[in-house]
């Protein structure tokens, strides 16, 4: 039976503050900026009960105190948040000026890494209060913040996993052959959250044709006997991500299906091999992509080969051509390759994978072995 992980503590969320600081600090950056979204949970653990145009910003500087201000209304929610013991809260009314509250956190002239999920409204607003200051996405400002996971963080991607490999293990029980694209997504939804996961992100059902498209929308087309279907699934349990791709095909497939899937599962397999630190993000997108070129089928592989996984089932790094950032130990991420014939069929296999000291390490392991389904 595996046990729910136990809860970050308010010590945690202190080190993650001090590491964002310090990170910001080597950077040259003044401090980090921080607005409602996977940031804010990250590092504090608040995830306010609504975001609104009222002003939440967590400020971290490397020689200040973690502060966190908040609409008065919305302070006993963010006091009762599992990191609230580590940041000096404060707070602002309603008819005040939030920005002028936050200016007294700020320096006039500063330079800020500031949250991707900023609203434009608040960006703006800092800035026309601090007209001196000048603010970087932290995406950009520091792509790596929560890009290596400690052990806790990783256990929880694991069990994500898991629960996703159980998930895809069920959905080949049901029935596929003359079943809409949405019933199989709505089975796939189901069995992740009666694996454990409190939120669903997608459930793509690409059968036949529309596998043919990296990111279809499950819709009212009707699997048939014969089809190839792309099956991608994921979302978030105790917190963490799970995004897992298996392709699989209702009836026998022929010979050319088998070679495709044989070619995508060898690419898969090549990438996940020469996981290792040291080794370029990119390089991880080149060596699945070589396999699928000198098979014949590079322009048929339209995407990156992953990108990083943690409180959010997509984030960096990315494992893309131009992403020189080496891997390090406890970096996790997708291997997705993929081969996409118009018109025709696509297959992708996807699994998680974290970074160790001497190779790669599967968050999930579900078969790759093509499934036949009914």
């Amino acid at each position: 039976m595996i046990h729910a992980p136990e809860a970050f503590t308010a010590q945690d969320y202190a080190a993650r503050m001090h590491r964002a600081a310090r990170a910001a600090a080597d950077a040259d950056l003044t401090g980090v900026l921080v607005t409602p979204g996977p940031d804010l949970v990250w590092l504090c653990g608040y995830r306010p009960t609504a975001i609104t145009e009222r002003l939440t910003l967590l400020v971290l500087t490397q020689y200040a105190e973690p502060q966190l201000l908040v609409p008065a209304l919305e302070r006993p929610a963010a006091e009762a948040a599992p990191g609230a013991g580590a940041v000096r809260l404060s707070d602002w009314h309603d008819g005040q000026d939030p920005y002028a509250a936050a200016s007294r956190l700020l320096t006039d002239d500063g330079r800020y890494g500031i949250s991707d999920s900023a609203w434009a409204l608040h960006l703006l607003g800092l800035r026309d209060t601090l007209p001196r200051s000048s603010y970087r996405a932290l995406t950009t400002a520091l792509p790596m913040l929560r890009a290596v996971k400690d052990e806790h963080e990783v256990a929880r991607l694991a069990t994500a996993g898991a629960a996703a490999d159980a998930a895809y293990e069920e959905i080949l029980t049901v029935r596929f052959a003359g079943r809409r694209e949405t019933d199989v997504a709505a089975d796939l939804a189901r069995l992740l959250r009666e694996h454990g996961h409190s939120q669903v992100d997608f459930t793509v059902v690409g059968s036949g044709p529309n596998g043919a498209n990296p990111h279809h929308e499950p819709g009212e087309r009707v699997i048939e006997d014969g089809d190839m279907v792309v099956l991608d699934f994921g979302g978030l349990k105790h917190g963490y991500g799970s995004d897992t791709t298996r392709t699989v095909h209702v009836g026998e497939p022929s010979p050319e299906e088998r070679e495709v899937h044989d070619i995508v599962r060898e690419a898969q397999q090549t990438a996940f091999e020469a996981v290792r630190p040291g080794v370029a993000c990119q390089e991880v997108d080149r060596i699945a992509r070589r396999v699928i070129t000198d098979a014949g089928y590079g322009r048929h592989f339209s995407h990156r080969t992953g990108h990083g996984i943690g409180v959010t089932t997509h984030e960096p790094p990315y494992m893309v051509e131009g992403e020189d950032q080496p891997l390090v130990p406890g970096m996790c991420f997708s291997i997705e390759p993929g081969i996409y014939l118009p018109g025709r069929f696509g297959v992708r296999i996807e699994d998680i994978v974290m970074c160790t000291e001497d190779g790669g390490r599967r968050l999930n392991d579900a078969p790759h072995e093509m499934a036949v389904v009914a």
